[in-house]
């Protein structure tokens, strides 16, 4: 249950976070929706959330950016007093053979993917560990367990959570937090529309299930990480791939 907790979002304008917000809240958590730059969808969000039986909030904040995340948590606390649940599910790729890849390919993916996992988890770090339900819950890729051909910079940030959520899992287990990490496959987005339709269906054929996952396929499984339900589950990696293989 995640009823009257708090709950902050990264990159939940759109796609997978919409999708984990709006979940959120229609089961009755408070919402902070995390935007960079789609300040209207993000709006669009918390109106519908708002409309339910939740209650939410939009905050601008580049995770890339450290002193704009701390800006975000002292709004958060000024509206909330605290939150109990942080979902890093913001991200973006870049994707570039590697000889064509430049350095600022490799770090505008790693300082939003993974630095920005850390920016929005130092920031709210506290409010977990004191959390009587502190949750912990990061949004990577099955592409980090298979790596990805013209992906380099994401799959090694994508990987990169792996690492970050187990020793975090450790690290917050003291106070009886948790933390855990969703490895997605490929999910019906914005992101996946701009691919190829040709590739599309080269993916679709290395799935078992047969079929992209929809966002409905993950918001459950993170409403379970971010609630009471899971308070003995942390440190983990949960594969939501349809069947994909590392």
């Amino acid at each position: 249950m995640v009823e009257r907790q708090v709950c902050v979002v990264t990159g939940a304008s759109r796609g997978i976070g919409r999708g984990i917000a709006l979940d959120l809240g229609r089961h009755g958590a408070s919402v902070v929706v995390n935007y960079n730059e789609s300040e209207e969808k993000a709006h669009e969000v918390v109106d519908e959330i708002n409309a339910g039986d939740g209650e939410a909030i939009a905050v601008q904040a580049d995770v890339s950016d450290f002193d704009a995340v701390t800006e975000m948590r002292d709004e958060v606390r000024d509206e909330y007093g605290g939150i109990d649940v942080l979902v890093n599910n913001a991200g973006i790729t870049v994707d570039k053979k590697f000889v064509n890849m430049e350095p600022e390919d490799w770090s505008r993916v790693i300082d939003t993917n993974l630095t920005g996992a850390f920016n929005a988890t130092k920031a709210f770090f506290n409010d977990i560990s004191i959390s009587s339900n502190g949750r912990l819950v990061n949004i990577s890729s099955v592409m980090a367990q298979r790596g990805n051909y013209g992906q380099a910079n994401f799959t090694a940030a994508e990987s990169g959570l792996f690492g970050f959520t187990r020793t975090l899992a450790l690290e917050l287990a003291a106070s009886n937090s948790t933390a855990n990490c969703v490895a997605m496959g490929f999910t019906k987005t914005d992101m996946l529309d701009k691919v190829d339709e040709d590739v599309q269906e080269k993916i679709r054929d290395r799935i078992p299930l047969g079929r992209f996952a929809e966002v409905e396929d993950v918001t459950g499984i993170v409403r379970f990480l971010a609630g009471k339900e899971s308070g003995y589950m942390t440190g983990q990696i949960l594969g939501i791939n349809g069947g994909m293989r590392g």
